[in-house]
């Protein structure tokens, strides 16, 4: 045992914590992460490979009451007849579309016989760099739209709402948060309106199809918490075959001492034995 007991110095104890650590983040935490998003893209990429190609049904066939959300249904074509609620609208500020600063116009709706829903009417761009600019009202009277249900998004962290040019903006397209600024209670899914519809601004695209790299990355970070416990296995069989070798070569090197002086000739040492006098011996 004793021939082991170097694996129990600080520096090895240390290095077995950090490699337990590294694998255990691996297993329950990166390739989770990595092929959680994998998971969530390719429901998504389906979703809208399938709305594509479906007819548009009653939005109160996937939102019947002011409390129904339904991420099943994420990006399905629906439609809706009521009326634009235009003093709960709100701007969803700091967006992006086709890489450029843009604001996205939120506007409750009051579906005839079915809930209140979140429409999103589409983007303005913002002038001076993020001042809100002249756009279009939303129509008053009773209209029919088409849109595409979206999932609720999650809140901003330490992002509160504010008012700024004389609108009410907010970070998220969180339906919950926007009920509350606005006093008016939303479905718990939202609306984004396709091309050509009425009160309709900016239209949104649909995303590209792609998978992206998350399923190789989890896969990779599977790999690294398996391959970091055999490398420590490596160097365990490394370091004891290098002493094993020290040490073979130090009971040489006696026995030839010995030898010389039974014979009484001179002892000559060797160079690892005048570099261990000098920098100490491996235990």
């Amino acid at each position: 045992m004793k021939r082991w007991a170097f694996l129990l110095r600080p520096q090895w104890l240390a290095l077995y914590v950090v490699v337990i650590g590294f694998a255990y983040l691996c297993f329950t935490v990166l390739a989770p992460w990595q092929l959680g998003k994998n998971t969530k893209t390719t429901r998504e990429n389906a979703q809208i490979s399938s709305s594509l190609t479906s007819e548009p049904v009653p939005v109160t066939s996937v939102l019947p009451r002011q409390d129904s959300k339904a991420p099943d249904d994420a990006w399905k074509r629906v439609t809706a007849t009521g009326r634009y609620l235009p003093e709960g609208q709100v701007l969803a500020r700091l967006r992006s579309i086709d890489g450029e600063p843009a604001f996205e116009v939120l506007t409750p709706f009051a579906v005839d016989g079915g809930p209140n829903v979140l429409v999103d009417r589409g983007y303005i761009k913002p002038i001076d760099g993020n001042k809100v600019p002249e756009f279009a009202a939303a129509p008053t009277d009773t209209v029919t739209i088409t849109a595409r249900l979206r999932d609720s998004e999650l809140l901003a962290l330490g992002k509160e709402p504010f008012h700024q040019d004389g609108a009410q903006q907010v970070y998220s397209i969180n339906t919950d948060q926007i009920a509350q600024v606005t006093g008016i209670p939303l479905a718990g899914s939202y609306l984004q309106l396709v091309e050509d519809q009425p009160g309709g601004l900016g239209v949104i695209g649909l995303p590209h199809l792609n998978s992206g790299p998350f399923l190789s990355y989890g896969i990779q970070w599977i790999a690294f918490g398996i391959i970091a416990p055999i490398g420590v296995g490596y160097f365990v069989v490394a370091e004891y075959k290098q002493r094993r070798r020290d040490r073979a070569a130090a009971d040489s090197s006696a026995s030839a001492a010995a030898s010389a002086s039974a014979a009484g000739e001179p002892v000559t040492r060797t160079k690892d034995e005048k570099l261990a006098d000098r920098y100490g011996r491996r235990h």
